[in-house]
Formats: structure tokens, C-alpha cells, sequence
């Protein structure tokens, strides 16, 4: 069971990779570089990987909904800041 949630996030990471770059092909909006690539792939993949930790160190719901959904939130917040700008800070690339 451990291994196939593994798989299912380096999945559902690719998956989720592979919207803007089908986007990409169709519209000229979705403009992702490389690193946008890496960088997303990075923030998934960790997202992931700590979620599947917690499922595995917490055994209650209660733990597990919390600090769940306290990387959850921390990947909204880094990926409302890198695409957007939202604090200002130099991760926004302004």
C-alpha cells in the first residue's frame, strides 16, 4: 500500500505537469520556461512526499488533518507568491 501512494504522487505530479505544457501547445498565454517546469515539479513532488510522511509517522486523524493540511497550505501559498507576487518578495521576480 506504502508503495503504490508513491506512485500515485510521482503520477499525479506528472499529470499535473502536463497541463500547461499540453496548454502550451495551444495557446500562446501558458508561456513556462524549464526551470517553471522544475520548479513546479519541485513544489509537487514535495508537497507529495511530506503528505505521504505524515501518513506515515501520524496514525491519528486528527494529527494527520492538521499538519496535512498545513502543507497543503504552505504549497498555496509559495505557488500564489511565484505566480503572482502576492507578498512582494523576491521569489516573484520582481
Amino acid at each position: 500500500m506504502k508503495n503504490k501512494r508513491l506512485y500515485a504522487i510521482f503520477s499525479g505530479a506528472l499529470l499535473l505537469l502536463l497541463i500547461p505544457l499540453i496548454a502550451m501547445i495551444f495557446t500562446r498565454e501558458v508561456n513556462w520556461s524549464f526551470f517553471d517546469f522544475v520548479v513546479a515539479g519541485f513544489l509537487l513532488l514535495g508537497s507529495g512526499i511530506c503528505l505521504e510522511f505524515i501518513l506515515r509517522k501520524f496514525t491519528g486523524l486528527k494529527q494527520r488533518l492538521i499538519f496535512g493540511s498545513l502543507v497543503i497550505m504552505v504549497l498555496f501559498i509559495i505557488w500564489a507568491e511565484l505566480a503572482v507576487g502576492v507578498f512582494n518578495s523576491p521569489l516573484a521576480g520582481s
